[in-house]
């Protein structure tokens, strides 16, 4: 995945001027910056929420800068926001299955990649739990769960360990490790420099 002078400006501002990188599958990068340095409108470029003024966006060598967000994730673009993203009225086992119901229709799969996800994430015990009764650290976990459910190439995860505490911090970092064992490229953005 690769950015290629990308710049983005906001009612005459730069907020993004000129960024390059290079995500390679298995490996992680991390895009840091104080708060307002323009991290999240680089990630929003390359996702495909915003589009760059300049510059352009290559997954598997395919320029993908005009393709909507939707299309990126088909082609195996994941996403975690900064903000909470999960169904606070689902349990964590729902959460999973509805993303995982995007990709797969029939129920023995979708269940079978549900129950993986629990496992590999080690939130099979919280897996009946509303999303409003999690800590920080589980929503966190939950969310990147549901993400690699949608079995994505490219991980972009946007400030992970905001909001969370000092041992869901370190967890986050765990699984972080594991997906990169797993093969996938991961960019993380941090404002803690």
């Amino acid at each position: 995945m690769i950015a290629k002078n990308v710049k983005k400006t906001y009612n005459g501002r730069q907020v993004v001027k000129d960024v390059s990188l290079e995500v390679n599958e298995g490996e992680v990068v991390g895009l840091l910056g104080p708060n307002g340095a323009g991290k999240t409108t680089t990630f929003y470029m390359i996702v495909g929420i915003v589009r760059p003024q300049t510059g352009s966006v290559f997954f598997n060598n395919e320029d993908v800068t005009k393709l909507p967000m939707y299309k990126r994730a088909r082609m195996g673009v994941g996403y975690l926001a900064q903000e909470a993203s999960i169904f606070r009225n689902l349990t964590v086992e729902e959460n999973i299955k509805l993303a995982v119901e995007i990709k797969h229709k029939d129920q023995k799969k979708i269940n079978a990649i549900k129950d993986l996800m629990l496992d590999e994430f080690r939130i099979t015990k919280i897996a009946k739990s509303k999303g409003y009764a999690l800590s920080g650290g589980e929503r966190r976990r939950v969310e990147i769960a549901r993400a690699i459910a949608l079995e994505p190439k490219f991980m972009l995860l946007d400030e992970p360990f905001a909001g969370v505490d000092p041992l869901s911090v370190e967890d986050i970092q765990d699984v972080v490790r594991y997906l990169k064992k797993k093969g996938l490229g991961i960019l993380i953005t941090d404002h803690n420099v």
